[in-house]
């Protein structure tokens, strides 16, 4: 065969792979208002930047007539490219591959990816569509999804890895999504569950649609499986694009220091009147938060979900931080259940990727109630303390008011290896609020009084003097710094730089046992 030949027969070749199942499933995929496995990758990386692996590998299965649908590159695409100039790797299911089911050639596609991620130190970017295990090849299939879990456990805090789910994902296909750093859904054509309608109407009766059991509003709001919920694949993508501009390529990285025009000296005057005279008052987190970072800006993390805890992630002088906040706006910013898991995972990825952790205090306590006690609330609150004890990247806090009792102590305190506590004129630091307090400490007063209740609102006040303010926390050296709350973004970068060496570790172990 001459060279021309030769050279004829690679590209009929790599057009054959390039059209997946084929034009009627192509236009199948698109009449779904879905895109085709390529057609996201192009959306994802930047332009011209794909560089695909594996495009020729098919399926070794023979049973069940499979000999006879052999495609090119099989139900998965695979590679390399960039995003924003840097070196990412991706693997894209491609549904018009029969319904891009999971093969033991799919598995060993994408675990090779999985492994160049990691031997280059480059992030993950998975994109599922698929219809689950290739039922025809049985065992195999599952050994190949258990070969993708692994991966992703034994790279989990080595790489980011981050999941788009923009089909169906279900089964045991949820897990490794599951297993990363960030998952990303698709409002009404997206959706992940464990056992789909028809089981769940067969085991417990229950009707319910693929949407409410595991579509992305399902799993943005109640669950808290997905991070982030878009209306459209291309919003998706750039959403990934746009978180990935605050994260290092790796473990062993910073994050990229952005240029940014934002004076350091910046004072906002609103922060000084922001608290609400009235204790009892909620006021806007968010609104301090976008104050002090650069350019207003703060791409926040699950925000349909726990908003009672606020996280996410934005810059202070071009340099990347993640943010943790009480919301006083939800649930008084009690922290629950929910509120702990949502704010100890994020911590513990800030953690393993060097990203620096911002913490605004402002909360009366752990949620109260039956409920809360016998979902587990002492262990999942646990988690954030261990969670914020562990890590060792620059840590500071700042109490805006409330500080009460243990949730003070697990909000990155300075005695739970906090580097810096700063406090707001407004902050109150307690073992508990002023109208409890005074209730125990003196209930022998208020009891034997002519009027109890004037009483108590006298020893209340008495207590809110003594204690609604950080100065006594100061005194002890449990504040750091008492400041005015319009110079918080010049402290707070002041401070980062002078984190920028901090030097941690931990005593030496296999790994803790986190209360799981």
């Amino acid at each position: 065969m001459s060279n021309e030949r030769k050279l004829l027969e690679l590209k009929e070749k790599i057009e054959k792979a390039q059209l997946g199942g084929g034009k009627k499933r192509i236009d199948r995929q698109h009449e779904r208002g879905k895109l085709t496995a390529r057609e996201r990758v192009d959306l994802l990386l930047d332009e011209n930047s794909f560089e695909e692996i594996d495009m020729f590998k098919t399926h070794e299965c023979s049973d069940f007539g499979m000999e006879k649908k052999k495609i090119l590159g099989d139900g998965v695409v695979t590679g390399y490219g960039s995003i924003n100039g840097r070196l990412v790797f991706v693997y894209s299911f491609d549904f018009t591959v029969l319904g891009g089911s999971l093969s033991k050639t799919v598995a060993e596609k994408i675990v090779k990816v999985q492994e160049l991620s990691a031997k280059n130190g480059a992030p993950l970017i998975g994109i599922n569509d698929s219809g689950g295990a290739r039922v025809q090849e049985g065992v195999d299939a599952l050994a190949g999804y258990t070969d993708i879990f692994r991966n992703n456990i034994l790279y989990s805090g080595v790489v980011p890895q981050i999941s788009a789910i923009v089909g169906p994902c279900a089964g045991g296909a949820v897990y490794s999504p599951a297993l990363t750093d960030f998952i990303f859904m698709v409002k009404n054509t997206s959706y992940m569950f464990l056992t789909g309608p028809r089981v769940v109407k067969s085991v417990t009766h229950e009707d319910v649609t693929k949407e409410e059991l595991g579509g992305a509003v399902t799993h943005a709001t109640k669950s808290g499986v997905t991070h982030f919920a878009f209306d459209d694949e291309k919003a998706l993508f750039n959403g990934i694009r746009e978180l990935m501009d605050y994260l290092p390529q790796n473990n062993t990285e910073e994050p990229e220091i952005k240029d940014t025009d934002d004076p350091v000296d910046r004072v906002d005057e609103e922060l000084n009147y922001i608290i609400p005279d009235e204790p009892h008052r909620a006021y806007d987190m968010k609104k301090i938060i976008n104050s002090i970072l650069d350019n207003g800006e703060f791409l926040e993390v699950q925000p349909l979900y726990a908003k009672n805890m606020v996280v996410g992630f934005g810059r202070l002088n071009g340099r990347s931080v993640g943010v943790v906040a009480n919301q006083p706006k939800s649930l008084a910013g009690v922290i629950d259940v929910k509120a702990s898991n949502k704010a100890a995972r994020f911590v513990r990825f800030c953690d393993a990727f060097n990203i620096p952790l911002l913490t605004f205090e402002d909360v009366p306590g752990f949620m109260p109630g039956t409920d809360q006690e016998f979902r587990g609330i002492i262990k999942h609150g646990a988690k954030l303390l261990y969670a914020y004890a562990e890590a060792t990247v620059p840590k500071i806090t700042v109490i805006t008011r409330k500080g009460y009792g243990g949730a003070f102590c697990v909000m990155n305190s300075r005695n739970l290896r906090g580097d810096l506590s700063l406090a707001w004129p407004s902050a109150e630091i307690a073992v508990m609020g002023p109208k409890g307090a005074s209730g125990i400490i003196f209930r022998h007063e208020i009891k034997d009084a002519d009027d109890p209740d004037k009483k108590l609102q006298e020893k209340i006040k008495e207590y809110r003097d003594k204690f609604a303010n950080p100065y006594v926390a100061a005194s002890k050296g449990i504040i750091d710094e008492v400041i005015e709350p319009k110079l918080t973004r010049y402290k707070l970068i002041k401070s980062l730089e002078m984190l920028n060496n901090k030097r941690d570790d931990l005593p030496p172990k296999k790994h803790g046992n986190i209360p799981l």
